[in-house]
């Protein structure tokens, strides 16, 4: 069941009762050390997909920081998914000077992963502490945009 909500120049695109069926997201982060969304099981897991050549993804990084920061100890975290052709130092380097203290993790050069195709960045899929994936949102998001779909979440249940 899909639902469909256009906001400003965004999409939310909300997948309800979508469990990720065993599929996991394993991809390595900036170490070369494989990482998985069962890491975070029992957390909500934000997962953006973005680029250094992406205005919107660049801008909405210091939101991410800020969720992340908030909730990485609590109740969830973020993980940053890069979907370019560029060397491990320029991306290392990028993150640095971006202060962006959640993990990066390298997409397959195909752009495909086990939550699908992304259509668009930046791309924010939204897990359930369960493991199921409950929404994608493709444009800008906040870190109140990113608390208040996880809100209406935990309330619906």
């Amino acid at each position: 069941m899909q639902f469909i909500k256009r906001l400003g120049g965004s999409v939310l695109l909300l997948m309800l009762f979508s469990p990720l069926q065993g599929a996991d997201l394993i991809l390595p982060d900036l170490d070369g050390k494989d990482r998985s969304l069962a890491e975070f099981d029992g957390k909500w897991v934000v997962v953006n997909f973005w680029a250094t050549w992406c205005p919107p993804c660049i801008d909405e990084m210091p939101e991410l920081e800020l969720f992340h920061e908030k909730h990485k100890d609590r109740n969830a975290v973020v993980l940053g998914v890069n979907m370019e052709d560029i060397t491990l130092d320029q991306l290392k380097t990028f993150v640095e000077e971006m202060f962006i203290s959640y993990p990066i993790l390298l997409a397959p050069s195909d752009g495909r992963t086990t939550l699908g195709r992304i259509p668009a960045l930046p791309t924010t899929l939204l897990i359930s502490p369960k493991g199921e994936l409950v929404a994608r949102h493709i444009g800008s998001i906040s870190a109140v945009k990113i608390e208040k779909m996880i809100e209406q979440r935990t309330n619906a249940q």
